[in-house]
């Protein structure tokens, strides 16, 4: 009997969490239940507004523990198109390197490749690996091509803003700035799979093995998939090894001589292209380069070479340039969301006087939540399945945050649930995970039970505005400045996981009239209560 129950046991926790392995679509049904909800529940007012967000701050863009960049084009039928270009500074490693003349070193080949977030889905019995690409938008069974073009950049991204003297902040509009000050486009070779035709490739990168004596026939070396394109071998001759050694001698002089590279997007013009997700600081750039081992004599006039490797890390400052088409007119009886800098609303719960009835009941709140209606309608052409592979998705993750305090609400911190197998679905208890019927959206439910309990408890709290965005990372709760304080709401930052995040959607609002056939969507705040029994 005793193996039986720990049969059974095993058996429940292995479902739960294979239940829990697809993100986008089985996992968007089944996590965030409502087992705290029981009895009848009480409505109570909820007034929402839009808020046009303008320009973000978009230097060194982090999720969690990844630094993440956008890179590429993503057409949305709702939203328009949204090209992410991106500005990186770059690091020797290791640095002072000796480029000796008399070596006559001679450069083979210059790689840049920055890994993409990734799943390996098999292994061959070649011992090769297909793999699932994570955080590509767009398009998805067949990959769209984009112009890529890599330059470099001739803008020097500061440490420190030489009027304020406080730390130097850099926006999503600045593409311009960057790209009238870009130099040689790096990756000019005739192949137009590195330049013209890019595709992000969910193929494995593979390089031949190194030949020598003890292994002449070397298997080839594998690797998750990644951007890999071929730099300009005579660029990086001219400014690395014919350089003035003083100006490799360590990277502060160096980022000032080699100000990184500018990364620019364009439309093929046949397809409607990708955006990926990017951890570029994981990026580098390896070259390759053979020299004499010795100094030729005389003698020895001719001798025995040898290959040589340098690396130029990614991992300087980086800027997201983000250059998007305008929000469509916005309807008062909808709420807007947009990442990047687009959209997001402003809540106020309760009406006139519900909080304060409240404070004078002796009741104990069980549950309380909002819930986010989907406008399917508005959003026609979203999360439907194409024959390129569903091109307009719908944001996973909807975030409830405290606006006036700028941090997370009580019930955020107070949710402990971390699921392994997937961490933006971390804190599901609290919610905003995307609910779906036959791969549509259908609402989002975000739970702010303790939020309640603290307003009605503490009769002295202000009951604050709060803010909803999409978001990226359910476990990034920091924030980035906006280049202009808004003139409604007053609002001068917006979490940084906001920003992260390319997709938006259109919910129902507060403000729908009472004989609209879609009232009953409309946001209200639902709380269960225990009630003392009346004598």
């Amino acid at each position: 009997m005793y193996y039986l129950k720990s049969f059974i046991i095993l058996f429940v926790v292995v479902f739960l969490v294979s239940c829990d392995s697809d993100s986008n679509e089985i996992g968007a049904d089944v996590i965030g239940n409502d087992n705290f909800e029981t009895g009848t529940p009480e409505y109570f007012s909820v007034s929402a507004t839009n808020q046009e967000l303008g320009p973000v701050e978009t230097l060194d863009l982090a999720a969690s523990t990844n630094p993440i960049n956008a890179l590429g084009i993503y057409n949305n039928p709702v939203f328009g198109v949204t090209k992410a270009n991106l500005a990186v500074q770059l690091q020797l490693n290791p640095v002072n390197p000796n480029f000796n003349p008399l070596l006559a070193p001679k450069i083979e080949s210059v790689v840049l490749t920055i890994p993409y977030f990734s799943e390996r889905t098999s292994t061959n019995p070649d011992g090769s690996s297909t793999y699932k690409l994570d955080s590509i938008y767009g398009p998805t069974i067949t990959p769209s091509k984009i112009k890529l073009r890599i330059y470099e950049s001739n803008y020097y991204i500061r440490d420190i803003d030489p009027q304020t003297q406080d730390i130097q902040r850099y926006y999503s509009n600045q593409n311009q700035d960057f790209d009238n000050a870009k130099g040689l486009q790096l990756n000019d070779t005739s192949d137009v799979r590195q330049n013209e035709e890019f595709i992000f490739s969910a193929a494995e990168l593979v390089e031949p093995g190194e030949v020598t004596t003890e292994t002449p026939n070397p298997q080839p070396i594998r690797s998750a998939p990644g951007l890999k394109i071929y730099l300009n071998k005579a660029f990086f001759k001219s400014k690395l090894i014919d350089a003035d050694q003083t100006k490799l001698l360590n990277n502060n002089v160096f980022k000032e001589y080699f100000r990184g590279l500018y990364f620019k997007v364009e439309s093929s013009g046949s397809d409607e292209g990708n955006l990926a997700m990017l951890n570029v600081k994981a990026g580098k750039i390896t070259i390759k380069y053979k020299q004499y081992k010795t100094v030729p004599t005389a003698d020895v006039p001719t001798p025995e070479k040898e290959t040589k490797k340098l690396e130029i890390n990614l991992n300087g400052k980086s800027v997201g340039l983000i250059e998007s088409d305008p929000v469509p007119a916005t309807n008062s009886e909808r709420l807007y969301l947009k990442g990047g800098a687009g959209y997001m609303s402003v809540i106020d719960l309760f009406g006139p006087g519900q909080l304060e009835e409240l404070r004078t009941k002796n009741w104990l709140v069980n549950d309380a939540s909002l819930t986010f209606y989907i406008d399917n309608n508005a959003t026609n052409g979203m999360g439907k399945t194409n024959s390129s592979g569903g091109n307009a998705r719908e944001p996973n993750r909807i975030y409830l945050y405290d606006l006036k305090n700028k941090r997370p609400l009580v019930d955020y911190y107070s949710d402990q649930n971390s699921p392994s197998s997937d961490p933006k679905f971390s804190k599901s208890n609290f919610g905003g995970i995307i609910k779906k019927t036959s791969g549509r959206g259908t609402y989002y439910k975000i739970r702010i039970t303790n939020h309640i309990r603290e307003l009605i408890k503490n009769t002295d709290s202000t009951n604050v505005q709060l803010g909803l965005v999409v978001t990226e990372s359910i476990n990034e709760v920091g924030n980035k400045k906006l280049r202009a304080t808004t003139t409604n709401n007053n609002i001068s930052v917006i979490p940084t996981a906001s920003i992260l995040n390319p997709l938006g959607t259109i919910l129902y609002g507060s403000n729908i009239p009472s004989g609209d056939p879609d009232y009953e969507k409309r946001i209200q705040l639902k709380i269960y209560f225990t009630k003392p029994k009346q004598n």
